[in-house]
């Protein structure tokens, strides 16, 4: 199945970020890519954010590299010291460990479609702004005091 289907993908909008945070992600769908493909050892996913959407809260990974292709539209990249604005055939990376939180905002009157590429292992997740740690292991969000959510 060298070819895919996007038709063939269920298209979701779910997050497992709890309230508060959930709510800045409505705008965004996607679709889980890797395991109907057969991948194993890397996800992919088919992201549509809508105007005004965000494609994550800010975070970054411990274990896990990210590279992300915009396919059509724009949206700003949003870094600990950086807004870049990301137009269709742009790429980014992520370095696991980097400290540098990251996502992206569509800041535009229009969709924007993207790529985004990860290792699909457990890894912990940090959000620089917001009171919320993913524990990697266990994939529960927690506090930063490390109460659970």
């Amino acid at each position: 199945m060298p070819k895919l289907e996007l038709d063939a993908f269920a298209i979701t909008s779910r997050t497992g970020y709890p309230e508060p945070y959930a709510a800045a992600v409505a705008g965004r769908a996607y679709r889980r890519l890797g395991p109907q493909a057969g991948l194993e050892d890397f996800g992919v996913s088919h992201v549509r954010l809508d105007p005004g959407g965000w494609s994550s809260q800010r975070h970054w990974h411990e274990e896990e590299d990210e590279f992300l292709v915009i396919l059509s539209g724009e949206a700003v990249l949003v870094e600990d010291d950086a807004r870049t604005l990301l137009r269709a055939g742009d790429c980014a990376a992520f370095p696991k460990g980097s400290g540098n939180g990251h996502h992206l905002v569509n800041e535009s009157r229009a969709p924007c479609l993207f790529v985004v590429v990860g290792r699909k292992a457990a890894s912990d997740c940090h959000y620089p702004d917001i009171d919320l740690h993913l524990d990697g292991p266990t994939q529960t969000y927690r506090h930063k005091d490390g109460q659970p959510w």
